[in-house]
């Protein structure tokens, strides 16, 4: 059965559970583009970057739930890839915006993170009820719980930053979503990795070749 995966039940609770993370996911990146640029905040920007490429991931998904398990492990290292860049772009700006300076609005952002934070644990609950998960919807599963603990510390950032004043909190939360990107990105590849030990039934200790 190498190569081929058959349609189930499951598929259309999967398809409709995709599709409405994915509007939501793209619902919530703008809001997090257009507040954030306004908020001057690089925390709120990076979840508005996670947020699109999560959206991005969900269209994958969706298209892998008709395909065979080795393009549903091609579109979960995709994934992962865009995670790995997406972290290195998030770094940089925190960077950009500690030597250059930035005024981040604490209020806007406790704001737009608490938004996100319903939203994400909507996503959130709806991908854990989804029974039998293929690589795909696990990968989609891990980015809505970085999402979800996201939010959690730009509410916290948020709060430092009315109390302060300072716009280190904003950096440290941007910075701390890109490891938490990397780190994501990292569980998928592997993922997918072992997903062909899983299909194959082999051990991953006899399995350090590159494959399919």
């Amino acid at each position: 059965m190498s190569g081929n995966h058959d349609i189930d039940i499951g598929s259309v609770e999967k398809r409709r559970t995709l599709w409405i993370v994915l509007w939501l996911n793209v619902a919530i990146a703008i809001g997090f583009f257009v507040v954030g640029y306004f908020a001057d905040s690089n925390a709120l920007l990076a979840n508005g970057l996670d947020n699109s490429s999560d959206a991005i991931v969900y269209a994958l998904s969706l298209l892998a739930l008709t395909r065979s398990r080795v393009w549903q492990r091609g579109a979960a290292r995709f994934s992962g890839i865009m995670l790995l860049i997406f972290a290195a772009g998030v770094i940089a700006d925190a960077v950009r915006r500690y030597l250059e300076g930035s005024e981040p609005g604490g209020f806007m952002m406790l704001a737009m993170a608490a938004v996100a934070a319903v939203v994400n644990l909507i996503c959130l609950r709806m991908l854990q009820r989804t029974e039998d998960k293929d690589v795909s919807m696990r990968a989609a599963t891990t980015f809505s719980f970085n999402d979800f603990i996201a939010n959690g510390g730009i509410i916290i950032a948020g709060i430092v930053v009315m109390l302060t004043g300072a716009n280190w909190p904003d950096l440290v939360v941007g910075v701390a979503v890109a490891c938490i990107a990397l780190y994501g990105g990292i569980q998928i590849l592997r993922d997918a990795h072992m997903d062909i030990h899983d299909e194959e039934g082999t051990q991953h200790e006899r399995g350090y070749q590159f494959r399919r």
